[in-house]
């Protein structure tokens, strides 16, 4: 017979280190306890189907979500799919009929602001109700601590407010990683190429994924057909110096002359170097671009001198 669970819930957009913290009191309880640690997710986030004008800003796919998530260390990791039906269980039922029926779970370990399961008009259940409607079902309901950095927790809502701020190394810090977005590289118009700086025109595997601020940063790129991680100038943005009408996600590969259209690739934001600027002709922008690229690549190298060695 399979051991019991000791468990934690939520959504993990981002799988940040705010969430590898939680996942480590869950295993060093589930240790104590001698049960299997399960994480409990969603393959949506659950206001997609409370709000159906709601546009998400995701930091992670569920795919990546998933793969970092199983690379914790937990036992199971389970992905419930978040439907009306779902949305409509109260904490109590779900408690009851998901977590103790169905997945045998004897200790909850949950934040204190966590919420689950559907609030009723007037209600606000929260830690003390989840604690009282575990007493009643064989459910020991736990208190984590959150990981705390420059004095705020660190969390999925925090990560997203950085980055729209253009604060990607702050978001670094707090993902334990650099921010990445992956596509597939497409054709654009070529401008960048007219200047002397090709780009890569990524265009995104989710609509969901968040975009950091529009502007100019140093980035690492990873391509499916090549080893090596390259250093890299990301532009998002309208590219006002040419009348854009279209946002894009323009990336300049440092000394790399291949083809890559229809190829995936992966950028990671390193540092921002400015915002997103208008100029007066495509020479002084040019000049500009050559300073972008001097620039980022002494901070990339700074940080990993092997970078496109």
């Amino acid at each position: 017979m399979k051991k019991a669970a000791a468990a934690t819930i939520g959504f993990f957009d981002g799988v940040h280190r705010g969430h590898l913290f939680l996942v480590e009191q869950l295993c060093r309880e589930a240790s104590v306890r001698g049960l299997r640690p399960v994480v409990i997710t969603f393959d949506r986030h659950p206001r997609q189907v409370l709000c159906d004008s709601w546009q998400p800003q995701l930091l992670t796919t569920l795919s990546e979500k998933e793969r970092l998530l199983r690379q914790t260390g937990i036992d199971r990791l389970v992905v419930l799919h978040f439907d009306e039906e779902l949305s409509r269980l109260s904490a109590s039922d779900f408690m009851q009929h998901v977590l103790k029926e169905q997945l045998g779970v004897q200790m909850l370990l949950t934040g204190y602001d966590n919420h689950f399961g559907h609030r009723t008009k007037g209600t606000d259940e929260g830690f003390d109700d989840y604690v009282r409607y575990g007493q009643t079902m064989g459910i020991d309901v736990v208190e984590a601590q959150p990981l705390m950095l420059e004095g705020q927790a660190v969390s999925s809502s925090r990560i997203r407010r950085l980055l729209t701020q253009g604060e990607v190394e702050q978001a670094a810090r707090c993902l334990g990683r650099p921010y990445e977005l992956c596509g597939e590289v497409v054709e654009g118009e070529q401008v960048g190429r007219q200047i002397g700086f090709p780009t890569a025109n990524l265009q995104l595997q989710s609509s969901c994924l968040l975009m950091p601020e529009d502007g100019v940063y140093a980035v690492r790129v990873n391509l499916m057909d090549d080893e090596r991680q390259r250093m890299g100038v990301t532009n998002i943005g309208m590219r006002p110096t040419f009348d854009g009408h279209r946002h894009t996600i323009e990336t300049h590969i440092l000394d790399f002359h291949r083809s890559i259209y229809r190829q995936p690739m992966t950028i990671r934001f390193v540092a921002r170097l400015r915002s997103e600027q208008h100029f007066d002709s495509a020479e002084t922008l040019a000049r500009q671009m050559a300073a972008d690229v001097q620039r980022a690549k002494e901070i990339l190298q700074s940080q990993n001198p092997s970078l496109n060695s």
